[in-house]
């Protein structure tokens, strides 16, 4: 008996068929990723502290200034009582959104509450506090005071 061969053409396997991928346009494609889910949870913060009357609100673009973080936001409570609402309105929210690893600090006291995403930090004061400290100043430069958003209610 003779043993017939088979006539379908082989296939090359899951190698073949998938597009060839270098390493260059794997790192554009995570980085597209990164910056779309950082801009999703810097329009989802805004829109809490805007929703809740935060002041003075300004958004600061870190990308290729820091390893960290995407965006820091710093914004203004009215009082010890109104920063920790601004707070935990934005953790809520940042919660629901599926955002697990949401690190708070400083909400005991409220004077100025801290709120690391991973993508985003929120840096919430009481005004007296914010001119103190005056975070802006640190993390610009005058040639990037035109880039900061400002919004104010």
């Amino acid at each position: 008996m003779i043993a017939k061969k088979a006539t379908e053409p082989k296939t090359a396997g899951p190698k073949a068929i998938a597009p060839k991928v270098t390493k260059a346009k794997k790192a554009a494609l995570v980085g597209l990723q990164v910056r779309d889910s950082a801009t999703e949870v810097l329009d989802l913060i805004l829109k809490r502290l805007d929703d809740m009357k935060a002041e003075e609100t300004v958004t600061i673009d870190l990308r290729g200034k820091s390893a960290y973080s995407d965006y820091m936001v710093v914004t203004t409570g009215r009082s010890n009582r109104h920063v920790g609402s601004l707070a935990e309105n934005v953790a809520k929210g940042l919660k629901e959104s599926g955002n697990k690893k949401v690190h708070i600090e400083g909400l005991p006291n409220c004077d100025w509450v801290l709120i690391d995403s991973g993508e985003v930090i929120v840096h919430v004061f009481r005004p007296e506090v914010r001119e103190f400290y005056n975070l802006e100043r640190l993390w610009t430069t005058p040639a990037d005071e035109a880039k900061i958003e400002l919004k104010a209610v």
